[in-house]
């Protein structure tokens, strides 16, 4: 790891040690945003020394990681322990000794993936540290800043993984935006879905956004499209980017119902 390679401190998207530019191309696009006094830029070494990675059980088998304090956007990663191999859903941009150890003594990573890119952040290195590929849309190609040979690269609707766990294509926020379904977890299945969907603070509605910071809605015939496509899911428990949106009660009848308001 080269503790001084650029990391953006607004995103949290790292980037390779000959990077000399002066901008995040993941800011740049009109989803994210460049902070209004200029693009800042941190590196590993600040970051372990100033945070470490919060680990919290959220039910048998699955596990949130979160940066404290709050780093960038904020997002947390989701380990999910599985019979035939453990996923990491989405990545954070520090990995530090204790989590590293944590994952570890559970059976370490058979693969990663990732909703979109917003949350490529430090994916090199976890895949690096953990001898495991990343799964990521074909169509958001174009916005992976520092590659790697561990990179699989899928098309189309989805794809099925392992023990019956599915990437599935939704769009919206990006054409790539995408949903891990988990059928172990739960009766019915269990979605881990970023900010594909968001679940407002009251926890009684959901959002479909092309941007979410820029306040930047999606086409009504996308919203109709994003509904036909959820209703075709099976799952009763949703898990979404921020650490309050854990919703276990009739997930899947509060999000059509909100994806029923866009006419």
């Amino acid at each position: 790891m080269n503790e001084l390679s650029k990391i953006c401190a607004t995103c949290g998207t790292k980037y390779p040690n000959d990077y000399k530019e002066n901008n995040c191309i993941i800011c740049e696009d009109d989803r994210q945003y460049v902070p209004l006094d200029g693009q800042k830029w941190t590196n590993s070494k600040t970051l372990i020394s100033n945070h470490k990675v919060e680990i919290k059980q959220l039910k048998p088998h699955l596990y949130e990681f979160l940066i404290k304090p709050t780093f960038g956007i904020g997002q947390r990663a989701i380990f999910v322990v599985s019979d035939n191999g453990n996923i990491l859903w989405d990545c954070i941009p520090l990995l530090d000794s204790e989590v590293r150890n944590f994952i570890i003594q559970n059976g370490g990573l058979k693969g990663m993936a990732i909703s979109h890119p917003h949350y490529y952040s430090n994916m090199k290195e976890w895949s690096k540290t953990f001898n495991c590929p990343i799964y990521l849309p074909e169509t958001e190609k174009d916005f992976v800043v520092n590659g790697t040979n561990e990179i699989h690269y899928w098309s189309g609707e989805g794809i099925e993984l392992w023990d019956g766990i599915e990437l599935i294509r939704i769009g919206g926020h990006f054409l790539g935006s995408s949903i891990l379904r988990i059928p172990t977890l739960s009766e019915k299945g269990t979605i881990l879905c970023g900010d594909t969907f968001y679940l407002s603070l009251s926890l009684k509605h959901f959002s479909v956004m092309y941007s979410y910071p820029n306040i930047i809605p999606l086409p009504i015939a996308e919203v109709e499209r994003i509904r036909d496509k959820v209703k075709e899911i099976d799952f009763d428990e949703i898990y979404g980017f921020w650490s309050y949106q854990n919703l276990k009660e009739d997930p899947k009848q509060l999000l059509m119902e909100s994806l029923e308001r866009y006419k």
